[in-house]
């Protein structure tokens, strides 16, 4: 599986992130020459346990976070960060937790926009969103490097590609997600549980911008 790197928008101090940004950032990607493809949506949900006394102890984790990818339709992943792990199971999972109420969904964030094709690169670049308010939560770019699939190997081509992106834009940068994967029992060699606990890292970190 190709390796992919997640970015946010930080803007400079003084300036506001807000949907004229994304629009800076399409037209920037359509500046290189790149081509537009299709949408995507990427789903990440934050369930807590269902129990009325919060005192009460219970036999699953506190907090469960959920990832489902429009190019991945079959599955779902969950995320358990005090634990450590990342685990894949069949999409039908959440029908089953609804059935069972276990868990309840607490929020939703939807990362959807466009994405592009340019050369070893694939490009997704988009919104946050808080559903079903669409909040804005912050401007996201995904650069997936096509040839491999070693993280590492890929580290100086996708940081060349973005500092080429950055030529010229001066109302702020994206700044990568860095995450110590190995924490989470996670290898240099590439997978869809890297890019869910990106995805749901990158969740944390909007919902934790909010409240500072």
């Amino acid at each position: 599986m190709p390796v992919k790197w997640l970015f946010h928008w930080q803007p400079n101090v003084g300036s506001q992130v807000s949907s004229q940004t994304l629009n800076d950032v399409f037209k920037r990607i359509d500046s290189l020459h790149a081509t537009k493809s299709t949408r995507w949506q990427i789903t990440a949900s934050q369930y807590r346990p269902n129990v009325r006394d919060q005192a009460l102890p219970v036999d699953c984790a506190r907090e469960l976070l959920g990832v489902t990818f429009t190019e991945a339709p079959d599955k779902i992943f969950f995320i358990l960060r005090q634990e450590h792990m990342v685990v894949e199971a069949d999409a039908t999972m959440q029908a089953i937790m609804e059935r069972l109420q276990v868990y309840r969904n607490r929020l939703t964030v939807l990362f959807e926009g466009f994405q592009y094709e340019l050369g070893d690169f694939r490009v997704k670049a988009g919104r946050a969103v808080l559903a079903p308010v669409e909040n804005l939560r912050g401007i996201i770019m995904e650069v997936e490097y096509m040839p491999v699939s070693s993280l590492e190997q890929s580290r100086a081509a996708v940081l060349e590609f973005m500092e080429l992106w950055q030529e010229g834009v001066i109302l702020g940068q994206f700044v990568a997600l860095e995450l110590n994967f190995t924490d989470f029992s996670l290898s240099d060699h590439y997978c869809w549980q890297h890019t869910a606990l990106q995805y749901v890292s990158l969740m944390a970190f909007f919902l934790s911008q909010q409240r500072t």
